[in-house]
């Protein structure tokens, strides 16, 4: 069976990653459509995307959560894909998680294997800490994971509501509530390409993230 042009929107949030952007997005699997969902750049980050190729939206509500529904509302494929615009992920491996969304499986994420110098201790300490909690509540995970490969509609029913760093975190809850069949898929996680993380790049980012996950476990 042919497939159609654009197999999977990959929804990108993006805040001043416009030396990273060129890079994601060359790299994308044949078959995607890039949606670069600008969560307020200074940087010129929504140029850089729309001169790339990508198709770019704009949500002035600052959060991730925010950023990457929004890409989702504005994606028209049965496919969608979550992805860092900020080259930690390797763009490459997504059709991995396709694959594993077309041999049945609701949901795929990427299990994360760092590369020396990566993943600070922090973020790869709460990041274990949360997924253990998950596992505890019968999903089979062990990362909170920033790449993911869905049905689109399904996740639109899944109704999640958090629009801030807690986003990844209530989505894996609602998706295990759900009685979803979620797969990991090992993928590498390397130093991002420039700039510094809104979350990992500090304690204090970290500690943000952790907030937000921590409101959504509490509710």
């Amino acid at each position: 069976m042919d497939l159609p042009s654009v197999f999977v929107d990959v929804i990108l949030p993006c805040l001043n990653e416009s030396g990273a952007l060129p890079g994601v997005l060359a790299a994308l699997p044949s078959g995607s459509r890039a949606i670069v969902v600008d969560n307020g750049s200074t940087d010129g980050s929504a140029e850089v995307a729309a001169a790339s190729g990508a198709k770019v939206v704009f949500e002035p509500r600052r959060g991730y959560g925010a950023a990457v529904h929004t890409g989702l509302e504005h994606a028209t494929s049965d496919l969608v894909a979550f992805l860092d615009a900020d080259g930690s992920l390797d763009p490459a491996q997504l059709t991995e998680l396709q694959a594993e969304v077309s041999r049945g499986a609701d949901l795929a994420a990427g299990r994360r294997r760092p590369v020396p110098g990566a993943w600070p201790w922090h973020a790869r300490a709460g990041n274990a800490l949360l997924a253990a909690l998950l596992r505890r509540q019968g999903l089979p995970v062990h990362d909170i994971a920033p790449m993911r490969v869905a049905r689109r509609r399904a996740l639109l029913d899944l109704g999640v509501r958090d629009r801030a760093f807690g986003y990844p975190l209530e989505l894996l809850v609602r998706a295990g509530r759900a009685g979803w069949s979620v797969r990991e898929v090992d993928v590498t996680y390397r130093p991002r390409t420039a700039g510094k993380s809104k979350v990992s790049g500090s304690v204090r980012g970290t500690l943000r993230a952790a907030r937000d996950m921590g409101r959504v476990l509490r509710g």
